[in-house]
């Protein structure tokens, strides 16, 4: 038996017969081409591409001129992650006029040039595929990724739309041309194109989940809710997907806290292996007592950037007393900037653990000894949960990135205030509730604000609104202030978002606004500011913000308001979600702003209505008795926190667990 019965067993998919004939015919003809080629074809199919190698290399150094012998080189070494390597191979190719089939040469020069390779670099590659093959769909896909990575969205949006101009069956095209849409706030054409994907291929779970993205931005929760399960139900196991799920459900309120915290438990259950969460039960970490040295404390998390998250935690880490405490810093987002700069300088350590396992990842903090691994993201976008849930340090606990149960039965504590989170409200978590002695967070004004001035309107008119995120905007708010719309004769209700951009968001806040009897002459919608001064300044526009009910509340929004003089009416919900400025405003002694029921919050907000003397006042002394409270006390909060971790750690020691 030779050649032609290995090639005939291989063909009928019998690669164990087919294998051992290669071989044999290799034992006489060590450098037969074909020989070494297929099997070289074989062991990849194998799942054995390093094997495979040198086979495809005798075949191509005794004298092949076969295209499809260096094709099969190529795709091996981009298979082993070699993608350098298989770029110089094409190159060489080039130069020599080895190969003779374009359309391939040039399929895996992109490949070998996008394979590991940051958007930069792959570019000038795929410019120039793109303009010698102006009709190959796969290269314009390709080439708006990069141009989306590298933030040039007009022209990446060109590209996308040439893909599947070329090649409308694509439904990858189609969910990423719909993430470009979002990000541009299109949300309704994001909407349709996340559609098309799930049409061409309705087992895509991860264009499931941007469509209900998508829906739960355009404020249809219950279409939103469905599309997150339909993922889900694509892909169980999927742990960033389920997060994300969570997030949502947290964020918006649209169930019971009771039926959250069922659904938080059962995700470690669906993200990590039985063994895995078998072992970190048992775990235990010899740390030792602290007997006067330093407690080591590290933070994780993927917002170490400009985000609100490091609008509270920059000033803290910076206020850290390094006499009581030696601090870590770990990164799960690759992105940086500015404010990640500014974090680096104020830890004394600082990793990146984005891309890196999550048994590396346990195995580096293992290795530093921590002490409390402060977890900042909750079901965030960018979590290592992963890590926490394999016990990587003796004390665990989630602090002010997210605002509900991690459901992790790994993390120890939660930590709130007795406001955020009163003692009723507890068993809303499976963590400990670690309650601070003050105000969970601290809040440092930014220099440079503008002056809080009211501006008088000529029609002397009350204008009454907030400036958060839409998506906490539900329709339950929008009826709840139509009544106070109601209330207070002639108001207007202003609105900025950057989400109100989208028309067909503005046009939805509009008609449901009309459905409670509230024209659109009395509502005023703003996208975004020229710049961060004239986002502020803009507040010296508003006489009373009102706080979204039902689902998250303002945090950052709230400290910017009050920063600028604004009064602001908030409901104390049942949740951390609803109560963060309930907390904020008890810190600075403004308890009468806060109302138990809807009732009480219309009244609260036409009182605030009918005093305009007492308004100006807070307009211009509201700013400097935040400035002297507890909420702006962020080396109080550090002292605090710290008193906190070095308990949480000596509780940890008397029980045996480090």
């Amino acid at each position: 038996m030779g050649i032609s019965d290995a090639i005939r067993f291989h063909r009928a998919g019998d690669l164990k017969e087919a294998e051992r004939l290669y071989r044999l015919a290799l034992q006489t003809q060590p450098k037969h081409v074909d020989a070494n080629h297929n099997l070289g074809v074989l062991l990849v199919q194998a799942g054995n591409p390093r094997a495979a190698l040198r086979y495809f290399q005798v075949a191509l150094q005794a004298g092949s001129g076969n295209d499809q012998h260096l094709f099969s080189f190529i795709e091996c070494l981009l298979l082993l992650g070699r993608p350098r390597e298989a770029l110089a191979i094409i190159e060489q190719a080039e130069q020599i006029g080895l190969q003779k089939d374009e359309a391939e040469r040039l399929r895996l020069r992109v490949a070998a040039a996008t394979a590991g390779r940051p958007a930069e670099e792959a570019l000038p590659v795929l410019e120039k595929c793109a303009e010698l093959l102006p009709m190959n769909a796969e290269i314009h896909h390709k080439l708006g990724s990069a141009l989306y990575a590298l933030g040039r969205l007009p022209e990446a949006e060109a590209c996308y739309r040439r893909a599947i101009e070329l090649d409308p069956g694509s439904p990858t095209a189609h969910n990423e041309y719909g993430i470009l849409l979002i990000q541009l706030e299109r949300l309704a054409e994001g909407e349709a194109s996340y559609r098309r994907a799930t049409d061409l291929k309705p087992d895509y779970a991860v264009a499931h989940l941007n469509l209900a993205n998508a829906l739960s931005a355009l404020g249809r929760l219950d279409e939103a809710k469905a599309s997150f399960q339909r993922a889900l139900l694509l892909e169980p196991g999927w742990q960033e997907g389920r997060s994300v799920y969570l997030c949502f459900l947290a964020y918006t309120g649209i169930e019971t806290p009771e039926s959250y915290l069922r659904q938080a438990r059962e995700w470690e259950g669906f993200s990590i292996s039985a063994a895995v969460r078998e072992s970190a039960r048992a775990r235990r970490i010899p740390n030792g007592a602290r007997r006067g040295r330093r407690l080591r404390i590290g933070y994780v998390s993927g917002d170490f950037k400009s985000h609100p998250v490091s609008i509270f935690m920059a000033p803290l880490l910076e206020c850290h007393d390094r006499t009581r405490a030696e601090v870590f810093a770990y990164s799960s987002a690759g992105m940086q900037d500015g404010v990640t700069k500014n974090i680096q300088r104020n830890v004394e350590h600082w990793h990146s653990v984005d891309g890196m396992s999550d048994d590396a990842a346990v195995a580096l903090i293992a290795a530093h000894r921590i002490d409390v691994l402060v977890d900042l993201s909750g079901h965030t976008r960018n979590n290592r949960l992963g890590i926490f849930a394999r016990r990587a340090a003796p004390v665990q606990c989630h602090y002010l990135g997210y605002f509900a149960s991690t459901g992790l039965t790994e993390m120890d504590y939660w930590i709130a205030d007795s406001v955020l989170v009163p003692e009723d409200q507890g068993i809303q978590y499976c963590e400990k509730i670690w309650r601070l002695p003050r105000v969970w967070v601290g809040y440092r004004m930014s220099g440079g604000l503008p002056d809080p001035v009211p501006k008088q309107r000529p029609d002397g008119k009350i204008r009454v609104g907030t400036f958060n995120h839409l998506g906490k905007i539900n329709d339950h708010t929008l009826a709840l202030w139509a009544r106070v719309l109601h209330e207070i004769q002639g108001a207007s209700l202003l609105l900025k978002s950057k989400e109100l951009e989208d028309p067909v968001n503005r046009r939805r806040v509009l008609e449901k606004l009309h459905s409670f009897q509230i024209p659109e002459s009395r509502v005023d919608l703003r996208g975004r500011t020229a710049d961060w001064g004239a986002h502020m300044d803009l507040y010296n526009e508003l006489d009373i913000a009102l706080d979204p009910v039902g689902g998250s509340t303002g945090s950052t929004t709230t400290c910017e308001g009050l920063s600028m003089g604004t009064p602001i009416v908030t409901l104390a919900g049942r949740g951390n979600a609803g109560r963060m400025t309930s907390s904020m405003l008890t810190s600075i002694g403004h308890e009468e702003w806060i109302a138990v029921n809807e009732t009480e919050y219309v009244e609260k907000a036409v009182r605030l209505a009918r005093g305009p003397d007492s308004r100006a006042r807070l307009r211009v002394s509201l700013r400097e008795s935040m400035r002297r409270s507890a909420l702006c006390d962020v080396p109080g909060l550090a002292r605090s926190l710290e008193d906190g971790y070095e308990a949480m750690f000596d509780a940890c020691n008397r029980i045996g667990k480090a």
